[in-house]
C-alpha cells in the first residue's frame, strides 16, 4: 500500500455548541482546544494519521463560514482540498461530492473518513488499525467501518453487530457486518454489553474511491449524478459556484441511511483504542483524569476544596477556586462563565442563548 495513494477526508462542518463558552455557532468544538493540550480537535484528529496520510492527500469538508478557521489551524494541508458545503445536508451529500472530488485527483485513490470533533487515547493502536484496514481495502472492493468496544452500556451511540461466526480470510481481525443498530434505550444497550458482537459505531470508513462512488452510483443514483456531472469542473473556479447551486438539491440523509446499510461488502474491524464521541461535558469528565473524589481539571491554577464529581475547565490566566460542589461543571472563556449541573447539560443551549 503506498502512502501516496491514501487520502484523508476530516468532516468539520458541525455546528454544536454544546460545550458552551469555550464552544460556539461562531466556533464548534472541532476547533476549540477541549482538552487543554494546545491542539484543536481537528488538529489533534489531522495529527493521529501522520504515518498513515500525507499532509498533501488530506481533504476537509466543512462549512463556508469556518474555511478560515480550517487554513488557520492546518496550514500543512493544500488550501484547495478545503471543499465548502453551501448548507448543511448530513453526511451522505458530504461523502459523495469529496468521493468525486478525490476521483478526479487520484482515481485510484484509497480512503479513511473521520469526523473531527472525536478523541483516542491509544494513538499508536489506532494507527495500526487504520493501516491494516487500509491495506485491505486496497485490496478488495470492501466497506470497513471501525467497531468501537463497548466499555458501558451506552444510549447515545449507534452500534453495529458483527458477523464473528467468520473472520476474512485476507485479515483475521475483520468480520462482516451483521446489522446496524439506532441508539437503544438502556435495557437494549444493556443486552448489546452482554452479547459481545455489538461495538460502538465510531463513524469511522474505509475504502478505495472506485468502491464507495460505485456505491453511490448504485444506492444513491439522483445523489452521485450530481456529482458526477462535475467533473469537468472539479479544481476549477467554477467549482463552488456549482456546489453552491447543486449541494442544496441533496437528501439530507446519512452516509448509514444512504449506503452502509444498503450494500453488501460492508465489513467491521473491531477496535479498542480508547475511543470517545466528545459530545457533552459529561463524556469529557469521563474521558480525562480524575483526582481520588472523581473530579477532572483542565486548566493552569484551579484549586477544589470538598467538591466532587465536576469537571472545571478554564486555560485563562485566572486564579479559579471551587467549593463545596458535587456534578457539576464549571467553565470560563473569554469572559464568560458557566456554572451548570451535569445533569441539566442538554440545557445549556437554552441558557446560554446559542440555542
Amino acid at each position: 500500500m503506498a502512502q501516496i495513494s491514501n487520502h484523508l477526508v476530516i468532516m468539520a462542518g458541525g455546528v454544536g455548541s454544546r460545550f458552551w463558552p469555550m464552544s460556539t455557532s461562531e466556533r464548534p468544538k472541532q476547533f476549540i482546544d477541549v482538552l487543554g493540550v494546545g491542539r484543536s480537535l481537528l488538529q489533534l484528529t489531522f495529527d493521529r494519521f501522520k504515518g498513515i496520510v500525507p499532509p498533501q492527500n488530506v481533504w476537509v469538508v466543512t462549512n463556508q463560514k469556518y474555511a478560515d478557521i480550517v487554513k488557520e489551524q492546518l496550514p500543512e494541508m493544500p488550501e484547495k482540498q478545503i471543499l465548502c458545503e453551501p448548507c448543511r445536508r448530513n453526511t451522505a451529500p458530504c461523502i459523495c461530492y469529496v468521493s468525486w472530488r478525490i476521483k478526479a485527483q487520484t482515481p485510484h485513490a484509497n480512503i479513511v473518513v473521520t469526523p473531527s470533533d472525536h478523541i483516542v487515547a491509544d494513538t499508536m493502536e489506532f494507527r495500526r488499525v487504520v493501516k491494516q484496514c487500509m491495506v485491505f481495502t486496497s485490496e478488495t472492493d470492501a466497506i470497513v467501518t471501525l467497531g468501537m468496544k463497548p466499555t458501558r452500556p451506552e444510549t447515545g451511540y449507534g452500534y453495529i453487530q458483527a458477523d464473528l461466526s467468520m473472520n476474512s480470510s485476507r485479515n483475521k481481525e475483520i468480520y462482516r457486518v451483521d446489522r446496524f443498530r439506532e441508539k437503544p434505550d438502556l435495557a437494549t444497550a444493556q443486552t448489546y454489553i452482554r452479547d459481545k458482537s455489538f461495538f460502538w459505531n465510531a463513524g469511522i470508513f474505509i475504502w478505495s474511491v472506485s468502491t464507495i462512488v460505485n456505491a453511490f452510483r448504485v444506492y444513491q443514483p439522483a445523489m452521485s449524478n450530481i456529482f458526477e456531472k462535475m467533473l469537468p469542473i472539479y479544481g476549477t473556479e467554477r467549482e463552488q459556484e456549482e456546489i453552491n447551486r447543486r449541494f442544496p438539491e441533496c437528501e439530507s440523509i446519512s452516509v448509514d441511511y444512504a449506503i452502509m446499510e444498503k450494500a453488501e461488502e460492508i465489513f467491521i474491524c473491531p477496535a479498542d483504542f480508547g475511543w470517545s464521541d466528545l459530545g457533552t461535558w459529561g463524556s469529557l469528565l469521563a474521558q480525562t483524569k480524575h483526582d481520588l473524589y472523581g473530579n477532572s481539571v483542565i486548566g493552569q491554577d484551579i484549586s477544589l476544596f470538598d467538591t466532587h464529581n465536576c469537571i472545571v475547565h478554564a486555560l485563562g490566566e485566572k486564579k479559579v477556586v471551587v467549593q463545596g460542589l458535587d456534578g457539576y461543571i464549571v467553565a470560563e472563556q473569554d469572559g464568560k462563565l458557566l456554572i451548570c449541573r451535569l445533569e441539566e447539560e442538554q440545557r445549556i443551549k437554552q441558557f446560554s442563548g446559542e440555542g
